[in-house]
């Protein structure tokens, strides 16, 4: 504006030609400086274009050599190790919760179970007293008979796999002074299917009939082990006498709770 003032300054405008020509001159400075605002405004969108064209082909370009920077990342080792101590600790908490409820383990001790009564159903449900003695010598055996039937002490206790083997007096005479002379009284005539049962305290174990003979003392072989659970019944007149015997064998069935 100065040049413009300056120019009115030094012109009279008094003179109409004068006048004119100010004004002519003034416009071409107008009209010069909109025509360079607007080619400055056309460079810099094309520079700013240009800008971008070059940044994306350079990124491109980059990207396709594999030459753009790559991000930072751990190091595989120290991660692996990161790893490994995160499972250790894992590991660790679950072994200590499973040692802190898991139950002590109480070991079964199997108690001996000897029988202390023979019941024979088929004989209308006669009852006689068992003994366990531990001695083997004949007159230890024999004296044993005056009072009842014997568990030969080589036999399987109740609760043991294997044969029971029971030995009784069997008297016809027509007075008996010891009733326990006729404690096997009869058995001959037991028969297959009939039961047995030998009780011990509160439990009871219940034996079936499978077979009924007689044998001779030396001929007859009774299987003391085994692999199931067996009772055998002999008549003995005495231990050592090799004289006919009744035999009866019989399988396990089953064992109660009295």
């Amino acid at each position: 504006m100065s040049s413009i003032n300056q120019l009115f300054i030094n012109t009279n405008i008094d003179n109409p030609t004068n006048r004119a020509s100010v004004f002519n001159t003034y416009n071409m400075n107008v009209n010069s400086f909109d025509s360079l605002i607007e080619a400055l405004w056309l460079r810099k969108v094309s520079f700013v274009l240009t800008f971008f064209m070059v940044f994306l082909l350079s990124y491109g370009f980059l990207f396709w050599v594999d030459f753009l920077p790559e991000p930072v990342v751990a190091d595989k080792k120290d991660l692996q190790e990161k790893v490994e101590q995160s499972a250790a600790v894992i590991e660790t908490i679950q072994t200590d919760e499973i040692s802190t409820t898991t139950p002590e383990v109480v070991p079964v001790i199997e108690e001996t179970v000897y029988p202390d009564t023979i019941i024979i159903d088929s004989l209308e449900g006669r009852s006689v007293t068992v003994l366990n003695p531990t001695s083997r010598a004949i007159p230890d055996l024999d004296a044993a008979l005056l009072y009842g039937v014997v568990r030969h002490p080589d036999s399987a206790t109740l609760e043991q796999t294997g044969t029971v083997f029971l030995l009784g007096h069997s008297s016809y005479l027509p007075t008996v002074m010891n009733k326990n002379f006729k404690a096997f009284n009869g058995i001959q005539n037991l028969r297959f299917g009939d039961t047995v049962r030998l009780q011990s305290k509160d439990i009871e174990y219940v034996y079936r009939i499978d077979r009924v003979y007689r044998a001779n003392a030396s001929d007859v072989t009774v299987p003391i082990a085994g692999s199931v659970k067996r009772l055998v019944l002999a008549t003995c007149n005495s231990f050592g006498v090799p004289d006919d015997r009744y035999i009866v064998e019989a399988e396990f069935v089953e064992v109660r709770t009295l």
